[in-house]
């Protein structure tokens, strides 16, 4: 099944692996939620505080294609093949997918201070960062 994807998909001229592009998406949304909420934190602006969690949940509604592409490509580019490095990495898309659904479910709450958001927002960012590293080690090395 994975195998014919990737063969459309070459048939068509497309040749790159799925998971990068769509990784852009969450891991952008984690990048700038964390820095509106960082802004709302030092100016006092529940606007930013707002669209801080909105990041958050775009990130939430696209980690599971994510990392369902990220799993067809290492079963397609690495045939599957265990390592430290993978199994980190899925570990680490676990945690912050657990993470994204607290700090969804606990930023839906408007009367909870930023400052206290903000503590979920660098967890996210944290391991955000980590996978990042990680899929840059597995990619190049």
């Amino acid at each position: 099944m994975i195998e014919l994807v990737y063969q459309t998909l070459a048939k068509i001229g497309f040749s790159h692996p799925l998971h990068p592009a769509m990784t852009h998406i969450p891991m952008g949304m984690i990048i700038g939620g964390f820095l509106f909420a960082v802004g709302s934190a030092v100016m006092k602006k529940d606007d930013l505080a707002m669209a801080a969690h909105y990041c958050y949940t775009l990130a939430l509604i696209f980690v599971l294609p994510t990392m369902i592409l990220g799993y067809m490509d290492w079963q397609y580019k690495f045939d599957g093949e265990w390592n430290r490095l993978i199994l980190t990495k899925i570990i680490l898309a676990v945690m912050l997918t657990i993470m994204l659904g607290v700090t969804f479910f606990y930023g839906k709450n408007v009367k909870v201070d930023i400052k206290q958001k903000l503590i979920l927002y660098v967890i996210c960012f944290a391991i955000a960062l980590s996978i990042g590293f990680i899929g840059g080690e597995l990619q190049y090395g």
